[in-house]
This record gives C-alpha cells, sequence and structure tokens, in this order.
C-alpha cells in the first residue's frame, strides 16, 4: 500500500475560489433562507387540503401492510418477511432515504427510534443501540453487503470513512438488540446492514452536486450500464467538502472535513442459477481532528490542533448458487485496508472468507449454516499520548454458526433456534445461544419473544494499550497518570430477554413495539494499580498506572415503539419513541470512579422523533423531521430538540431540484462529549442546502 500520509487532497486553486466565493454567498443568503424555510412550512400545511382537490398526481403508494411484509436478511441470514421475524427490526427503505435530506449515513440512521446517534464535530460521531454510546461503542456490529466494517483495534466503526452515493442504498437494515448468534461477538447491542442495489437497479448515468454553509461542497458522478447480456455495472466518484464547526472558544473548532472516493460493482448472471458479484471502492481523506495531546512525559493533556490524512479502500466478491426455492450456498471473499494517520498512526489490513449454506429440511423446517475465517494484522507509530505495545499485532478469528426455523403451527407459530461458536486470540472458545419465537395469529399481527447469549471478545485496546492521562509534579518528580491493557482481561457477557408486538391496525396504519431486559455481567472497568519508576521515554518519572478488569455488571431495560399513518393518500407521518433505564454496580474489588457513572449517562432515558412527507403538489414534496433527545449525565448535556426541513422539486422523471435546512430551532448545540479526549466536541450548527441531481 502506498505511503497515505503524504496525499494532502488539496483541489486546485480554481476550485478552492468557486468553494470561497460559494461559502460567502450562502452565508449572506442563510437567514433569508431560513425565514423562507419558515414560510414555506406555513404554506405546506394549506397545501395538505389543497393537494387533495388535484387529480392530476399519481396517487399509487403502498399500504402500511405491504411495508411490513419487505423482504429482510439480517436476522436469520435468509430471505423472511420483516412482519414474521422475532427481532427488534427497522427498516430504512429506499423511498425513506430519498426522502431524508440526509448527506451521509449517520444522519440517516437519526431516523431509527431507539438508535442514539450523536454528533461529536465536523467529522466524527458517535452511535449505539440500546445503551453504552461512545465514540468508540463496540457493542453495535456494521456491515456493507454482508461485510463487516467494525476494526478489530477498538471493535467499533470509523463512520468519517463509511461512505457511499446514498443513490446506491436499497435498504438499512437494524437489528436493536443482539445478533451475535448469528453475526459475530461485536453484535451485543445491534446490527446494522447497508444494502446497496444492484448495478442493474441504479439508473445509467447519474450527477448530484451540492453546496450549502456546511456542507460546502458535495458532488458525485455515476456511469452505469451492460456488458453483453449477463453483467451489468457501474462506477462512481464521490467529492465533499464539510465545513468547520464553531467550538466553544471560538468559531473555528478546526474540525473541517474532504473526502475524495471512487468505487465500482459488477454483477453477472452466470448461469440460470449463479450470480458473482463484485466490488470494491477506494478513497482518500484529509480531516481536521482536534484532541488531546501530551507534549512531554509528566506535562499535562492539552488541546491540540491536528490534521489528519487517511486512506483506505476495499475488494468484494459474491458467489451465490441456487438449488431451489428453498436452497442455496453463497462464498464471500473481502479484503480492506485502511491507514489513519493520527495519534495512533494505525495501517491496518484484514481478510475474511465465508461461507453460508442454506436448506429446507422437509416441509417446516428451514437450516442455515456457515463457516467464516478472519486474519488481520495491523502496524502502529504510536505517540506519547496514545501507543499500542506491542506496535504490530496480528489476530485470526474463526467461526461458525447453524439456525433452525421449524414450523410448529405452518404460517402461524414458528420457533428459531441457533447458536454461534467462535475461536480467538485472546479469549479462546465461545458459544452464543438464541431462541425466538414468532407467533402470526393472523395476516395482520405478530407476537414474538426472544432470548439471547451475546458476548464482547476484548479488543486489541483492551490487552495492548498504553495512553497517558496527563502528568502533574509530584513528590518524587514527575508523574505521569497511564492507563494500559491488560493480557488477563476476558470476555463481557450479556443475556437478553425481548418481546415484540406488530400489527397493521388499517390499511394506512401500522404499529411496531419492542421492549427489553439485558442482564450484563464482566464489564470492563479501570483499576489502579501500585506506582512503579519508569526511566524512560524522555526523563525519568513515576507511573501511576490504572489497568483493565472485568469488576462491573448491571442490567438495561426499555421499549421502543414506531408508528406509520397515513392520513391521506398524499401526507405520511411516521413517529417513534424509545425509553431506556441502565443500573450498573461494581464488584466489592472494584476502585474504578468513573465508569458506572459513564456507562449510566452517556445515553438518554428518553428519545422520540416525527417525521411528516406530503405530496404538495404534482411534482412538489415538502418532508420534515423533528428528533428530541433527553439529556446525557455524564459527560453532562443539556436535551435538544432537531427540526429539519426541505422541499423537492421533481421537473421530470431525470432533473430534481431541492433545498433543505437542517437544525432549524436554534442556532447552535451540543450533541455529544467523547470522554477519551481522542476527538473535541463541536457544535452543531443551523445549516441549509441546495442540491441539484439528474438520471439519465
Amino acid at each position: 500500500m502506498p505511503n497515505l500520509s503524504r496525499y494532502r487532497g488539496r483541489p486546485s486553486r480554481g476550485f478552492i475560489r468557486r468553494l470561497a466565493h460559494r461559502r460567502n454567498q450562502w452565508t449572506k443568503v442563510s437567514t433569508r433562507l431560513w425565514r423562507a424555510l419558515v414560510t414555506v412550512a406555513t404554506v405546506g400545511i394549506l397545501a395538505v387540503q389543497a393537494a387533495a382537490q388535484d387529480h392530476q398526481v399519481d396517487l399509487t403508494k403502498e399500504s402500511m401492510q405491504d411495508l411490513l411484509n419487505i423482504e429482510i436478511t439480517s436476522v436469520s441470514k435468509r430471505e423472511q418477511r420483516l412482519s414474521q421475524t422475532a427481532s427488534a427490526v427497522f427498516v430504512l427503505t429506499q423511498q425513506d432515504i430519498q426522502r431524508s435530506g440526509a448527506t451521509n449515513i449517520p444522519d440517516l440512521l437519526r431516523m431509527v427510534p431507539g438508535l442514539d446517534v450523536a454528533q461529536v464535530n465536523a467529522n466524527t460521531w458517535a452511535i449505539t443501540a440500546r445503551g453504552f454510546n461512545s465514540r468508540f461503542s463496540n457493542e453495535l456490529l456494521v456491515l456493507l453487503d454482508g461485510r463487516s466494517l467494525y476494526t478489530p483495534t477498538f471493535d467499533g466503526v470509523f463512520w468519517d470513512v463509511l461512505d457511499v452515493p446514498l443513490e446506491d442504498i436499497d435498504r438499512i437494515e437494524v437489528i436493536r438488540g443482539p445478533g451475535a448468534s448469528a453475526w459475530a461477538t461485536s453484535a451485543v447491542n445491534g446490527v446494522i446492514n447497508i444494502i446497496t442495489k444492484k448495478a442493474s437497479e441504479t439508473p445509467q448515468r447519474f450527477v448530484e452536486a451540492l453546496a450549502g454553509n456546511v456542507d460546502q461542497g458535495f458532488a458525485t458522478l455515476q456511469y452505469g450500464g451492460s456488458v453483453g447480456k449477463r453483467t451489468s455495472f457501474r462506477a462512481f466518484a464521490k467529492y465533499l467538502n464539510v465545513n468547520h464547526l464553531p467550538s466553544s472558544a471560538g468559531p473555528d473548532g478546526g474540525d473541517g472535513w474532504r473526502d475524495s472516493r471512487m468505487g465500482f460493482r459488477t454483477d453477472t448472471n452466470i448461469s440460470p442459477t449463479d450470480t458473482l458479484t463484485f466490488e470494491g471502492d477506494l478513497y482518500r481523506s484529509r480531516e481536521g481532528n482536534p484532541s488531546l495531546d501530551i507534549t512531554s512525559v509528566g506535562s499535562p493533556a492539552v488541546q491540540t490542533q491536528y490534521e489528519v490524512n487517511l486512506g483506505g479502500g476495499f475488494l468484494q466478491a459474491v458467489w451465490n448458487h441456487t438449488y431451489s426455492e428453498r436452497a442455496g450456498i453463497s462464498v464471500q471473499a473481502s479484503y480492506d485496508e485502511y491507514e489513519r494517520n493520527d495519534l495512533l498512526g494505525e495501517t491496518r489490513g484484514t481478510s475474511d472468507l465465508t461461507l453460508q449454506h442454506h436448506f429446507g429440511w422437509g416441509d417446516r423446517q428451514d437450516l442455515v449454516w456457515g463457516v467464516e475465517y478472519r486474519y488481520s494484522q495491523s502496524s502502529t507509530v504510536g505517540s506519547l499520548f496514545v501507543a499500542l505495545e506491542p506496535a504490530d499485532l496480528r489476530t485470526s478469528l474463526f467461526s461458525g454458526f447453524a439456525q433452525d426455523e421449524i414450523a410448529i403451527i405452518p404460517n402461524r407459530l414458528h420457533l428459531t433456534v441457533g447458536t454461534k461458536l467462535e475461536r480467538d486470540n485472546y479469549t479462546g472458545f465461545d458459544a452464543l445461544p438464541t431462541a425466538r419465537l414468532a407467533w402470526t395469529s393472523s395476516t395482520r399481527q405478530t407476537l414474538w419473544a426472544a432470548v439471547t447469549k451475546a458476548d464482547r471478545a476484548p479488543a486489541s485496546v483492551d490487552e495492548f494499550l498504553r495512553a497517558s492521562l496527563g502528568g502533574f509534579a509530584g513528590p518524587s518528580g514527575p508523574t505521569e497518570l497511564v492507563l494500559t491493557g491488560n493480557p488477563n482481561v476476558r470476555t463481557e457477557a450479556m443475556v437478553g430477554y425481548e418481546a415484540g408486538y406488530r400489527r397493521s391496525v388499517t390499511e394506512q396504519m401500522s404499529l411496531d413495539f419492542s421492549a427489553y431486559y439485558n442482564r450484563y455481567t464482566r464489564q470492563e472497568t479501570t483499576e489502579p494499580g501500585p506506582p512503579f519508576f519508569e526511566a524512560t521515554p524522555s526523563q525519568p518519572h513515576v507511573v501511576i498506572p490504572l489497568m483493565f478488569e472485568n469488576l462491573m455488571n448491571g442490567e438495561t431495560h426499555g421499549f421502543e415503539a414506531a408508528l406509520n399513518w397515513q392520513p391521506t393518500p398524499r401526507w405520511t407521518l411516521s413517529s417513534g419513541y424509545a425509553f431506556e433505564q441502565i443500573h450498573m454496580h461494581l464488584s466489592p474489588a472494584s476502585q474504578d470512579t468513573d465508569s458506572v457513572g459513564e456507562a449510566e449517562g452517556s445515553t438518554p432515558a428518553n428519545s422520540a422523533e416525527l417525521r411528516s412527507h406530503v405530496d404538495v403538489a404534482k411534482k412538489v414534496t415538502w418532508d420534515t423531521s423533528a428528533y428530541f433527545v433527553g439529556r446525557l449525565t455524564d459527560p453532562a448535556i443539556a436535551s435538544y430538540t432537531r427540526l429539519d426541513t426541505g422541499l423537492t422539486l421533481r421537473w421530470n422523471k431525470k432533473l430534481s431540484l431541492r433545498v433543505v435546512g437542517e437544525n432549524l430551532l436554534k442556532s447552535h448545540h451540543k450533541e455529544f462529549v467523547e470522554p477519551t479526549g481522542s476527538a473535541a466536541t463541536t457544535l452543531i450548527k443551523r445549516s441549509a442546502y441546495g442540491e441539484w441531481e439528474w438520471k439519465f
């Protein structure tokens, strides 16, 4: 892999001048645009009534029952209807994505009830399901077309490099709750599976351009077609330029962000029963990364401005063979590589090979089983602030799973039992069983319940981290407080109990409710160790160590509800609410003073949303979303309400124009403070953008 640290990602001077001119224009009109959007909102309310009298508009829409019958694959790794799944699943459809006005995947995920999405700064997010939020959330598994995006360094996701053209996403399936028995140990509290369209399902030519006061410049160019009668393809190039956000100390938080990306996908019908998909991408980014750092041993940690170079890409091939409607086999191979020139300075390459087999056994059983092998190696440079010891690591993981869905009463009562067996470098062998029961008493309603064991195996930082928390002048000379990994740290464990109810109340209304109780054991704490003397690095000093241990237990409980209602053929309302309580406690041997507060206070107890879509006229639609997020207690963040709204003019089937305002209620607000200090918090501010889209 080339040395990506030399990449600067600088566009031409002419392009910079055009962007600067555009930014000045948007600064002048942002206030007027905000006033105009308020006026548009008032006009839109009247338009709902007037639209009912316009008979020229196409009123063809899916009913709420049709939406519940969407085919999903994330729960059992085979296709099944959403209405019959024994899991808390929410699907963001292609229609939801188009209407959202979001410009990135994290903002899309705000639409999922019970998923906590918090923006730290212009290029950093903290995202989790059912508790324990952090920039390095390590209990949520994220997939792109079945490829795991988690990094073994901390078992989490770098959201700043997860980017595909939103036009290419078919749907996003979100499981709230444990999915480890089918996927991996990191799927403790949820699974997000981003599924892209086949190449034949995207426009042959697609151009998108967007500009605003925060999202200063977005552009996507995509070209597709076919090679012969059996292969379809698409290739894209994408660029984004996100302006810096203000900090509490000044107007420039130093977190601006530029990204250039290109990618492709091909789909080949080898035979009537065989398909081959090949896809990949390559990206280069440069982003501001204000974070804590230390200049010398014994000095306190201070806020420092950095410019970080990022780069990487992936290749993936998937072969599917269909034996019959109830049987098939799939083989998936991928390679992913990235480099992040930050304080840790990591380069990592990961290879993955997966085989999965599905077949029907008799009239009442469907079995799915599979095996996976993953090999990953990383090299880090490190710094005085954070390092891994040793700097070079190699890890391997082997796993297998099997699930059997049994139709106790065909089309009515289904029982799914299964387990995942996994072996990793750190803790050895682990078994993760599940049992799920779904009762479909009629075509309109389903009751379900589940019990699942899910574990989180240690990541590299859990065993090999050395992080300086700052220093001071002690009685014996310079003294440094250091957080270190523990080679003997154990797997964190959880047993989850869930139940839910789905109902199509009428053709125009559907309800989805889920409740849960999770029991956690062996959760990580930071425990003090005896001080010792260290001669290097730099000057001799005393070290006060803090080490990871497994001395915290606890529970979470809560519920999520989603209601979809179509009061008129032209007006659709979607609402959601989530409630959660977290109770953690330490074992008598623990001396930790922070972990309980951080675990209980990093996620809001209450969150809610309301989204509205109105067909104002034949070519005009109006979308509005309001999100309420309750307060956080550790670190303390006030509750806030986010309001987004946008008007879309579809000039014809090929050309559309859109104007969107985001975070309209306040000039700025704070959403999350990362307790590790690895990313500084900036203020999320009111913004607006205009977008032009052409499909041809």
